[in-house]
């Protein structure tokens, strides 16, 4: 069981982080309409405005590289919470920034998942 869950989160990272670095506006695939984001602070709610949050950051490309992750099962059957710990590429510059973020996937029918909760925050210091 505990395999598993390491798998999926870590399938759904990958997938997760390469859609962020390669096509973003696809991302709108992972959240449903009761989907939240904290996102430095600023809490979203919805598909829409993720999405919108997501696709006007002030870089268009990236690179995410992923230094850890780890995953438990939730409270909701099937639930999953996933911890990432990482640095974020940015073009032309020299440093890069280190950031954490937490998504808590909710299966769907067709044994898929969608992110119920994503909070992320740059890590500074």
């Amino acid at each position: 069981m505990e395999e598993q869950i390491d798998l999926v989160g870590k399938a759904f990272v990958d997938h997760y982080y390469h859609l962020f670095d390669n096509d973003r506006p696809a991302l709108s695939s992972v959240y449903q309409p009761s989907s939240m984001l904290t996102f430095e602070g600023q809490k979203i709610q919805g598909v829409e405005e993720i999405t919108a949050k997501l696709n006007q950051l002030p870089f268009d490309q990236c690179r995410h590289v992923i230094s850890t992750i780890d995953s438990q099962p939730s409270s909701f059957t099937g639930g999953i919470v996933v911890f990432v710990s990482g640095s974020l590429q940015l073009p032309g510059e020299e440093h890069h920034l280190r950031f954490s973020q937490m998504f808590h996937l909710i299966p769907l029918l067709e044994g898929n998942f969608f992110v119920q909760n994503d909070i992320f925050r740059l890590n500074y210091g």
